[in-house]
């Protein structure tokens, strides 16, 4: 993913706090050429798996799971941050956003993640691995496997990787930020 690396050093900005900014191109307006890129490349890294479902939890992940999905054949459940008052029948969970700075309740119905389901969680970003971690506990609820997690991007300074594989999860990050010092960004060679 040489071409997402260099696109971070480009146009991504790092802003106290351990915020990595790359809203220009990821998050808030999105490049389709380089989102088509980055769901190739999760297709290739996980092409062993017996994927049927992709998940993801609003709004970030959102494009590059629908990329993905597309791509797979496969359809994209996304974990709303609110309970809708028609969703009746619902597993849910609370995960904490570096971010944001607060808590949130996520949802998905039982109707679209069930124990049928070999599922590939997509995100934008691992920092701490709250996120991924409702996930988890959510795919838990349902029965569902959950076949690997894909990352656009990982903060490895701040290890939510770690608290992954302890969790027995793939992981697979297409590109790696080992600091923010400073306000430089600093990515791993591979």
């Amino acid at each position: 993913m040489r071409e997402l690396k260099a696109r971070i050093l480009k146009d991504g900005r790092s802003l106290p706090g351990g915020i990595l900014k790359v809203d220009s191109f990821i998050n808030h307006q999105m490049d389709p050429y380089l989102m088509r890129q980055i769901a190739v490349e999760f297709i290739r890294r996980f092409a062993s798996t017996k994927v049927n479902k992709i998940i993801t939890i609003e709004a970030s992940g959102i494009a590059p799971a629908v990329i993905l999905g597309l791509l797979m054949d496969v359809p994209v459940v996304f974990a709303k941050k609110k309970k809708p008052s028609t969703m009746a029948n619902m597993l849910a969970t609370t995960v904490y956003s570096f971010t944001k700075r607060r808590n949130y309740d996520v949802v998905v119905s039982c109707e679209y993640l069930s124990a049928n389901d070999h599922v590939l969680f997509i995100d934008d970003f691992l920092a701490n691995g709250n996120a991924a971690r409702g996930i988890v506990e959510l795919c838990e609820q349902a029965g569902a496997t959950l076949e690997g997690m894909g990352f656009i991007i990982e903060k490895s300074f701040q290890h939510g990787r770690e608290k992954l594989e302890e969790m027995n999860m793939r992981v697979e990050s297409l590109a790696v930020v080992e600091s923010l010092d400073n306000c430089q960004i600093r990515l791993k060679d591979e």
